[in-house]
């Protein structure tokens, strides 16, 4: 079958390759892979930044962790059945466990021994076929169609309003303005969730051109461009999907008092500029401001975002996935083009 490789640390090692397929001891069910989906992560792997490791004894990695496919064969009793379109999870629990891990909470793993498909010590979805325990697998409504290789971005924003719901608890105050920043696919995906929330959603971005504006618009959201300063918003909860930190830094300033900041980008560059501390502190102490990071994501948030996915606009779901490549151009898929969103690609080419 066909895979698509890379030696992590390596720039310009990534390459579609025959290889074995994959074996019985890799996972109880067989499945067929459908969809690919690309993001920054990957991007990094392949210009050999500081993610990736290959599998011990290896030297190349099988990419990519945003998975859709379909099942082959699967064993008695797993709940699947062939035919069932579904995704992958992507972290598994380190070996010790830590207590997290232990209580398949692996997305806040304390020693970092956990390993992750297509990133971290374990191959990836990026293949023709692959194998994957039962209980890594995540069923979906059949009626999500191609739109479910969005569900493992969907899952680290269904964490991230989870975990801002249990900081909204603490006071009997409830929210009802969300801002995102960022209208890329985490972005935008955190902006369906709070529309199904029932909050008044607004989207800030640094370009208004292209679908994003329209997206957002069709959600029942505003869109914004400019300085989050200047745009008039007061948001009880943000989502920051940029990692852009002068962004960051001006968040406390803007959200109303006992607001809820959830960052989920991680910053490119080393950068991040000069940051006002002693502003920032007194703005977080006196207004009761909670900022907490968010990182991977556990069964039960695949769960909740398949759950999101299935009852969202279908039409609206496909209008993300803006670009799809065959395998042989998954290096080109990297490269973002005007007006991409999400850039997937199909394994069956």
């Amino acid at each position: 079958m066909k895979a698509i490789t890379v030696i992590p640390g390596q720039a310009g090692s990534v390459r579609v390759e025959e290889v074995r397929g994959p074996e019985p001891g890799e996972g109880q069910v067989l499945v067929q892979g459908l969809l690919l989906g690309i993001c920054g992560t990957d991007a990094e792997i392949v210009e050999g930044l500081e993610h990736g490791a290959p599998p011990p004894g290896r030297e190349r990695l099988v990419i990519g962790h945003e998975s859709l496919g379909r099942v082959l064969e699967s064993p008695a009793g797993s709940g699947l059945a062939e035919g069932d379109l579904v995704v992958g999870i992507v972290r598994r629990p380190d070996p010790v466990p830590c207590e997290p891990c232990a209580h398949e909470e692996w997305d806040f793993c304390r020693n970092g021994r956990f390993t992750e498909r297509g990133i971290k010590e374990r191959d990836g979805y990026g293949a023709q076929r692959w194998r994957i325990e039962p209980e890594y697998v995540v069923r979906l409504d059949s009626g999500v169609g191609d739109r479910g290789v969005l569900l493992e971005p969907a899952s680290i924003l269904a964490k991230a309003w989870e975990q801002t719901d249990r900081f909204l608890t603490r006071t009997s105050w409830r929210p009802r303005v969300a801002l995102v920043t960022g209208a890329g696919p985490i972005g935008l995906l955190a902006a369906l969730m709070g529309v199904q929330r029932g909050m008044e959603v607004h989207v800030l971005d640094v370009a208004d051109g292209g679908p994003k504006p329209q997206l957002v618009a069709d959600l029942g959201g505003v869109f914004h461009t400019g300085d989050v300063t200047g745009i008039g918003v007061e948001p009880d909860v943000v989502m920051e999907c940029t990692g852009h930190g002068p962004l960051v830094f001006a968040l406390p300033e803007v959200a109303t008092p006992d607001a809820v900041i959830c960052l989920t980008g991680i910053s490119s560059g080393s950068d991040l500029g000069e940051a006002p501390l002693e502003l920032i502190n007194r703005e977080l102490v006196l207004k009761n401001t909670v900022i907490f990071g968010t990182v991977n994501a556990a069964r039960r948030h695949y769960q909740q975002a398949a759950a999101d996915l299935a009852k969202a606009d279908q039409d609206w779901l496909d209008r993300l996935i803006t670009r799809r490549v065959p395998m042989e151009e998954f290096d080109a898929g990297l490269r973002k083009e005007p007006g991409d969103i999400k850039v997937v690609v199909d394994l069956t080419l």
